[in-house]
């Protein structure tokens, strides 16, 4: 079993940055796909960003259109974290972000299919508002 953690969030004004981390523990393997999704009020939920915390995660790193060249992912893997690093943030941006993890590689999957993942943090609120 997995245990996922998330930290970070708040409220920005538009055109500002936050950055959120999550901390994984528990588990068999440190090699997992770790990622982001996202869901804002009455509406279903949406991936941002997902990385490969194994070997050659350049390959294996995703974004969401809506996001790409705005958000970066990042990993740390002597600390099981991943960090989402948000820039230039727009008000549809806000949403509740779940942290996620799944036993394999990332693909195009991992920013489209939600239920694809095993493992979910309990998600940390990100306010975009001016």
């Amino acid at each position: 079993q997995v245990q996922l953690v998330e930290s970070g969030g708040g409220s920005v004004q538009p055109g500002g940055s936050l950055s959120l981390s999550c901390v994984a523990s528990g588990g068999t393997s440190s090699s997992k796909c770790m990622g982001w999704f996202r869901q804002a009020p009455g509406k279903e939920r949406e991936g941002v960003a997902s990385t490969y915390t194994g070997g050659y995660s350049a390959q294996y790193t995703y974004y969401a259109d809506s996001v790409n060249g705005r958000f970066t992912i990042s990993q740390d893997s002597a600390k099981n974290t991943v960090h989402l690093q948000m820039n230039n943030l727009k008000p549809e941006d806000t949403a509740v972000y779940y942290c996620v993890a799944d036993y394999r590689r990332c693909g195009p999957w991992s920013v489209s299919t939600p239920g694809a993942f095993s493992y979910w943090g309990q998600g940390t609120q990100v306010t975009v508002s001016s």
